[in-house]
Parts: C-alpha cells; structure tokens; sequence
C-alpha cells in the first residue's frame, strides 16, 4: 500500500517537514484557493506540484499523487441551466493534473454540505480530544437554531421534545459553538464566510431535488467526465456522504453497499471508483467493511482507514475513535485490501496494484491540544494512527501469501 497524508497548503500548521517525519512518501492535496467551478491550470498545478516534491539532498521525497479534492459546483448536482461549462472545467482541471503525473482524484457529490460534526473537540477520557457527531444537538441546531423549514416532519415526537430539552440547557456561546462546529463543513469554509442565512438560502434550493433526480445528476455528471478520465488514465474515488444519510432535507446517495450497486451498474467503467473512507461508512450500522473492501475491490483507487464508534443507545451519534478501535474490523479491511493489491499483480490488472491509504481524523493530544489545526488534522493524532495501520499491514502482509483468508 502507498500511504500518504493529507497536506492543505501552505497554511497548513502542519508542515511538509512534518509530514516527511511520519514516513509517509505520498501527498494528498488540492488547490484550495481556486473557487469550485474554475479550471486548474497547468501552472498552478505545477507549482504546487514543485511545492510538495521539492527537498534538499538527503531528505525523503515527496510525491502529489492524490487530489482530496476538486469541488463539484453546485450548479452540476442541482442541474441547473449553464452547468455544462463547470462540468467542462471540471474536465479541464482533471486533464491537467492528468498531464504531470497525478492520475487519482478522490471527489464527493454531497449537496451543500461536504462533512458535519456536532463537536469538534469533544473530550475523551484520555484527555484527547476528538470529533463527535450528536444526533440530538444536531436535532436541536436543525429545529431550533437553523429553524429549517418543515424540519419538524424529519423527526418524531420523541426527538422533537428531546432536542427542545437539548436547546433549552444551551447557553449563548453553546449555540454560537454547535453552529460553527456544523458550518465547519460547508464547502470552502476555508476560503469563504457563511452565515445561518447563508445555508438556509443554500439549502432551499434542493427543496424539489429528491434522491432520484440528485442521482440523475451524478450520472449526467460522470457520463461526460468519465470517458475523459479514461483517456487520460485516471481514477476517479467518489468519497461517501458524511454522515451516510439524508440530513436537512437534503438527499443523500453515496451511503451503502446498495448505493455503490447502483453507481456501477450505471456506469461501469473501471476509471469509475470510490474511496473506501471506513470511517464513513462505518457510522452506518448497516455497512460491513469487511464485505465492502471485498466486494467493490477492483473499484477501490483510495481509502481513508479510521475508526469510529457508534453510541450504544442512539446508532445516529458517533464520534471518531482510534485507528484500531471502534466498530470496525479494521484488521479485516486491511487484509482485504492487501489482497486486493495481490489479485491486481497477479492477473496482469490494468490498475495500480497498490492502493493509496491515509489515516483519517486522528485525535488532538500531547502538544498538539494547544496547537492550531484544521479539525481532525492535528499531527500527532494521524502519526498515531498511521503507525497502527503501519503494524497491521506489516503484519498481515508477512503472513498473506500462505494462510487462508483471517476473516472466513
């Protein structure tokens, strides 16, 4: 497997140096600072490129192999007039990063929101911090902060009268604090500002726009981009929906087994594929990982390996746990993966026999808790996590040739 780390620029607290450190040799990065809908040049690709690679004698290198991600316009997953030049400029920025060598684009096609969590420094009894997703606070942000329309038909009696409770206890900084923490995750928070207004107007414009026709979208999408992608060798790792079901009214289609089924079966080219993110996935109860990883392995081109657990009593609230931990088999996806890799050398696979892994949303902890980072990407926490994985893929790989599958 080629493991790599997620860099965000220059800006990023955490450095290239920081990154060579962790023995990762493959880097995940986008160009953040271009809007979604314009093309990225070859020069800019280019110098971000000679940015990552560049390093004095001596010192490991660095490769851009993994785009995390090129943004999806709005306008393409709601279909609305004019759309078509985004998607070409889509096309254009994929051909180019095509031209210097980087042939793996992990993209997502969630409307309005990319990810959310309710907290993102939620205190463990380590005294780490990590991120956590509430189904109650979010119930009260959506009800009560948001004051979304028609939002009281998405939850029952019961959860109305529980996230009134929840709102009632919050303070004025509790509210600033859970709405920030779920703006977070609206696309180019990093770039751009967004207000509650903001979201509601952006929300509002998927009120006619169920799971079907947003799925029709996807498809009109890829029925374009895909034979570019072809042509110029590239893989393309649709990442799931964060959380894995509908939210704010708004449909969601990349959430399971079933929904990858539908994917392929509509467009079955092989340069149509996913990023298996466990962690994502996994917050669903009803996704086996380890029957994933098995059964889409020809489409895997990238995955992000974290663990995540799911609260006993409401399975819609998770937080991220350690790498090894939660409820996932990650020693069983690993190995899936890992023979995966070996089918593709062995039958002579038009695909790259090794997938690119990353660990995901490590936790805050050590020097880290009173540094700056983006949320999720602390140092310390991914270093943790990539050493768990290092371990287990060491491990599993010294035994895989000769013993029958750990999982069967």
């Amino acid at each position: 497997m080629k493991e790599s780390w997620r860099w965000f620029g220059p800006n990023d607290p955490v450095s290239l140096n920081d990154i060579r450190q962790t023995g990762a040799t493959d880097i995940v990065s986008a160009l953040h600072s271009i809007p979604a809908g314009e093309v990225w040049s070859e020069e800019a690709i280019i110098a971000h490129k000679n940015t990552i690679e560049a390093c004095n004698p001596g010192e490991s290198p660095l490769a851009w192999t993994v785009v995390e991600s090129i943004p999806v316009h709005e306008s393409i997953k709601l279909n609305l007039p004019g759309c078509d030049k985004y998607i070409d400029a889509w096309i254009t920025s994929m051909e180019n990063l095509a031209k210097h060598g980087i042939k793996v684009i992990c993209y997502n096609f969630m409307p309005v929101i990319d990810w959310t969590r309710t907290d993102l420094k939620y205190k463990l009894p380590s005294g780490a911090y990590t991120l956590r997703f509430d189904q109650q606070k979010f119930a009260a942000f959506d009800l009560f902060i948001l004051q979304r329309d028609n939002a009281k038909t998405d939850y029952s009696e019961t959860e109305y009268l529980a996230a009134k409770q929840q709102f009632d206890s919050m303070s004025e900084q509790d509210i600033k604090t859970l709405s920030d923490n779920i703006i977070a995750g609206l696309p180019g928070k990093m770039t751009d500002s967004y207000n509650l207004d903001t979201f509601k107007a952006m929300l509002a414009q998927y009120q006619n726009i169920d799971e079907q026709t947003l799925r029709n979208n996807l498809f009109r999408f890829l029925a374009k981009v895909v034979p570019k992608a072809e042509q110029a060798g590239m893989s393309l790792a649709i990442h799931p929906d964060d959380p894995p079901r509908s939210m704010f009214g708004l449909p969601r289609i990349i959430c399971t087994a079933d929904d990858l089924d539908i994917l392929f079966a509509e467009v079955p080219s092989q340069a149509n594929g996913i990023t298996l993110c466990v962690g994502t996935y996994s917050s669903r109860p009803d996704n086996n990982l380890v029957e994933m990883a098995e059964k889409f392995g020809s489409r895997i081109h990238f995955s992000h390996l974290r663990g995540v657990s799911r609260d006993v009593n409401e399975q819609r609230s998770f937080q991220e746990a350690s790498h090894l931990d939660g409820d996932v088999d990650m020693i069983g996806v690993v190995e899936k993966l890992l023979r995966e890799e070996q089918r593709r050398k062995l039958t002579s696979s038009t695909l790259a026999s090794d997938i690119y892994i990353r660990p995901d949303h490590g936790h805050q902890m050590l020097d880290d808790i009173n540094r700056k980072s983006n949320p999720g990407y602390s140092a310390i926490g991914r270093l943790k996590g990539l050493a768990e994985i290092r371990g287990v893929i060491r491990t599993v790989s010294r035994f895989i040739n000769d013993a029958p599958s750990m999982t069967e």
